[in-house]
């Protein structure tokens, strides 16, 4: 086991869960059946055998997307089954948007849509709970939103103070990652930045964040637990450790494997194929250029910009529009505001005799210093995904990138203080009601 700062991450992690079950009301795990949460829930699983407290469980929160390799739902039902007697199991099928980059026409897919019952990849488990056991789920919710709710509405449930998710994502994984933990608005106590608070009463904690991939195999080794035998598929089909995950297959991440369903699942490809616009067409393209993914090469006669005018021509209106929204934005955020780059960067940009205008330091808590420039039509440098360019996105249009994550579109300031009063609102009212 990897060590750091003369004790393993394995010493820090134990040290972590006695604090977490020891400071909060109730703690559950957000488990997905990948290698990360499954790690995560082994370590909750056998830290309770070792403290048992009478009465306690552990809670585990399983959203089911409905397209998913059989060897997860496998893996899933193993460890529910084997844990009976510790675990208070909520297995979460509701129709809510998922994000879907295998269509240029739909931004989202719902999973358990009643009216597409006969199209379902698979039955739905008789234990799990459904829109109707969750009065704050409506038709417009996504999947992020509905998984944010939810720890409110079960520590109202439960009528407790606090209520702890516990999360298994490492930063070694993204930078996006790395930020959910050291960027996020509230810490616990000031101190501990792996736990963040993001309601009353309710935070995540991320015990795992510095476990490298190689811990994970050697956790699982070394203790022998159980985990999804779909891995040991990936490692047969030469895919490197630190590309083998487990998501919904249609999202902009699992588009480049999703042709490996056909070979190792080829059930469940079949009914995926009927479920949602664009899978077979992503299956066979995913990871070339078709698909946004290596080097994309520009049409003869076309600038980056008419480039990208011409593909947005080919959507529909709603796609369009979203699009021509995203880069607008941008465009504006680029020219008054500016992006945050680095001084080596700012240099190279300089080097190309890029026009830019540079302020001496941002509001942010960054050494990088804000950069406005216009809109190019290419930037050819190493920091290409940091620069505002038509060629990007176009990058974005042919991956169905709707959400324009490759932009770094995420929710603004706004879209999330308006959330979060419409929750604190829902929250008054539903006390209201006790």
């Amino acid at each position: 086991m990897r060590k750091s700062h003369k004790r393993t991450v394995y010493d820090a992690v134990k040290e972590r869960l006695d604090y977490l079950f020891k400071t909060f009301d109730y703690i559950y795990v957000s488990f997905s059946g990948g290698k990360d949460s499954g790690v995560l829930l082994n370590l909750c699983i056998d830290y309770l055998r070792t403290h048992p407290s009478p009465g306690r469980k552990l809670g585990v929160f399983h959203f089911d997307y409905e397209a998913q390799y059989s060897f997860t739902t496998e893996y899933i039902n193993r460890v529910f089954s084997s844990n009976k007697d510790i675990l208070e199991i909520f297995r979460v099928c509701v129709p809510v948007k998922v994000s879907s980059c295998t269509s240029m026409f739909q931004q989202y897919w719902r999973p358990w849509k009643e009216n597409k019952k006969e199209l379902w990849v698979r039955q739905m488990p008789c234990e799990a709970y459904t829109q109707s056991d969750f009065n704050f789920y409506h038709e417009d919710m996504w999947d992020y939103e509905f998984q944010h709710r939810f720890a409110s509405w079960l520590r109202i449930r439960k009528g407790i103070g606090s209520i702890c998710c516990l999360v298994g994502i490492r930063t070694q994984e993204s930078y996006n990652r790395w930020r959910s933990i050291y960027g996020g608005p509230f810490s616990w106590n000031g101190k501990a930045r792996w736990i963040i608070r993001f309601d009353e009463g309710a935070y995540n904690a991320y015990p795992i964040y510095d476990w490298l991939t190689t811990d994970i195999w050697t956790a699982n080794g070394r203790f022998k637990w159980d985990y999804n035998r779909l891995y040991d598929l990936y490692y047969q089909a030469g895919i490197p450790l630190g590309k083998q995950r487990v998501a919904s297959p249609f999202i902009s991440q699992a588009i480049s494997s999703l042709n490996l369903y056909r070979v190792i699942d080829p059930q469940t490809w079949g009914k995926m194929l009927c479920r949602v616009n664009g899978v077979n067409f992503a299956g066979i393209y995913g990871g070339t250029s078709a698909l946004g993914w290596k080097r994309i090469k520009l049409p003869k006669g076309m600038t980056w910009k008419s480039y990208l005018y011409f593909l947005l021509d080919t959507l529909p209106q709603e796609a369009r529009e979203n699009y021509l929204k995203k880069l607008s934005v941008s465009i504006l955020f680029w020219k008054e505001k500016g992006g945050c780059l680095n001084e080596a960067t700012i240099r190279k940009l300089r080097a190309k005799n890029i026009p830019i205008h540079v302020e001496e330091r941002s509001n942010y808590n960054t050494s990088k210093r804000p950069v406005r420039m216009e809109y190019q039509d290419d930037i050819d440098l190493p920091e290409f995904r940091e620069l505002p360019s038509y060629k990007r996105m176009c990058i974005c249009v042919l991956k169905n990138d709707h959400c324009c994550k490759y932009m770094g579109f995420s929710p603004n300031k706004k879209e999330v203080t308006l959330r979060r009063q419409a929750q604190r609102i829902y929250m008054s009212c539903y006390k209201i009601n006790e």
